[in-house]
């Protein structure tokens, strides 16, 4: 499946939505998870593949030609005008998917197969806790949009500074708290520590916890060990991995994953 960029839009200095439209979207199914993803194809600047291609146009590549998968969450499917919105999170040059989102123009194409995606908020609980970084936002933003005017949400996001911060809007009752990492004597301890030194509604809660993996472990470490959350019923997973390139972080995530279930 594959679709053209239809528009790219900086929501902050270092995010950018790009909407995509036509190619092959008329076959996009409609997705009920709201941290649906999609698994894109990045094409290297150097390489001769084009899109729309398939595994006889990779033979006899170099890997270093060959497309780049990553994940990416949906942030908006429109099925009226059928179109797929994509969050990324760019930092100059680096990483495949970022880089290519700043290049980005009206007409380039996206090759990818999808939709997955397993969590939805509850309509069982209470109320819903959401807890990420500039990675998770999308995920974040699209299950805000789903809640009803009855629903209640907690988030913490922690992202570099103010200017960093994007409107998140949502029916429901919905308590936000920005983190910052620029003057933070420890950055990488501010979603664990907002949420211990958080007070919780009462009431049930499901839980959505997605982000770098250092942070995301210690915040599933004091929601399991000190908040009773059981970890089957919970949404919480590494997308990223600090000073580890994507292909580093694929390489050693399963042993990370281990490893954190072992923590409670």
């Amino acid at each position: 499946m594959y679709a053209e960029v239809q528009e790219v839009q900086q929501l902050s200095p270092t995010l950018l939505r790009v909407v995509l439209g036509g190619g092959t979207l008329d076959a996009f199914e409609t997705p009920t998870a709201t941290d649906a993803y999609i698994n894109a194809q990045f094409i290297p600047v150097d390489s001769p593949v084009t899109v729309p291609f398939g595994p006889e146009d990779l033979e006899g590549l170099s890997a270093e030609l060959r497309p780049k998968p990553r994940r990416f969450t949906i942030r908006e499917w429109n099925p009226t005008h059928r179109t797929l919105s994509i969050d990324f999170v760019a930092h100059g040059d680096t990483g495949f998917a970022g880089s290519w989102a700043q290049r980005a123009k009206p007409g380039d194409r996206l090759q990818f197969k999808g939709p997955g995606g397993s969590y939805r908020p509850s309509p069982n609980v209470d109320w819903h806790l959401l807890v990420g970084d500039e990675s998770a936002l999308g995920a974040i933003g699209a299950s805000l949009d789903s809640l009803s005017p009855a629903a209640r949400a907690l988030v913490f996001v922690v992202v570099d500074g103010p200017e960093h911060e994007i409107e998140l809007p949502s029916a429901a009752d919905v308590d936000v708290h920005w983190l910052h990492r620029n003057g933070s004597a420890d950055p990488e301890a501010l979603l664990a520590t907002a949420v211990a030194a958080a007070d919780f509604p009462s009431g049930t809660f499901d839980v959505f916890v997605h982000g770098e993996a250092a942070e995301t472990r210690a915040v599933r470490r004091h929601l399991l060990a000190e908040r009773g959350v059981d970890p089957s019923g919970a949404s919480i997973s590494p997308y990223w991995r600090r000073q580890h390139t994507d292909e580093d972080w694929r390489a050693v995530k399963r042993q990370f994953l281990a490893e954190q279930a072992a923590d409670v």
